[in-house]
């Protein structure tokens, strides 16, 4: 029971204000962006942990390979920052980022078909992601469609 329903005095109306309605905002990390960013904050920490690793103990051994990881891992982290912060620019940002994942995963993927030899060791992106079920490949084709799913909302 409200103060003004005990004194008997009528509730007045809320005030009308003649401001157009706003388009609400899209947040990128909900519903199924949030499993987006879940996905990329495993592939942070693990491209990241794996590079690190791999650097300090054996950096001679396939430093391309260590580095291009470590490079996947600054890509994951910098997407998943972006679905998390939201709005315009980081959604741009992020489908830049996916774009440029896509390309990479493509990039060594094929690379380490059509010469092995060049990566003694594998990465995040070696043969399309195979040593990670392919989620590398995957990821950044989800993301696009998600990220530009967002700009139409």
């Amino acid at each position: 029971m409200r103060d003004t329903d005990r004194t008997g005095a009528p509730a007045s109306p809320a005030p009308q204000h003649d401001t157009p309605p706003r388009k609400q905002q899209f947040e990128l990390g909900t519903g199924p962006g949030r499993v987006l960013v879940w996905f990329y904050g495993v592939f942070t920490v693990a491209a990241a942990s794996r590079s690190i690793v791999e650097m300090i103990l054996d950096f001679g051994k396939a430093p391309l390979a260590y580095v291009l990881s470590a490079v996947a891992a600054v890509v994951y982290g910098f997407i998943t920052y972006s679905l998390v912060r939201g709005g315009d620019k980081a959604r741009r940002a992020a489908l830049v980022c996916c774009a440029a994942e896509l390309a990479g995963v493509l990039i060594v993927g094929t690379w380490t078909r059509l010469e092995p030899s060049a990566f003694p060791d594998s990465t995040v992106w070696s043969g399309f992601g195979m040593g990670y079920l392919f989620i590398p490949v995957i990821l950044p084709v989800t993301g696009m469609i998600w990220l530009r799913r967002a700009r139409n909302a």
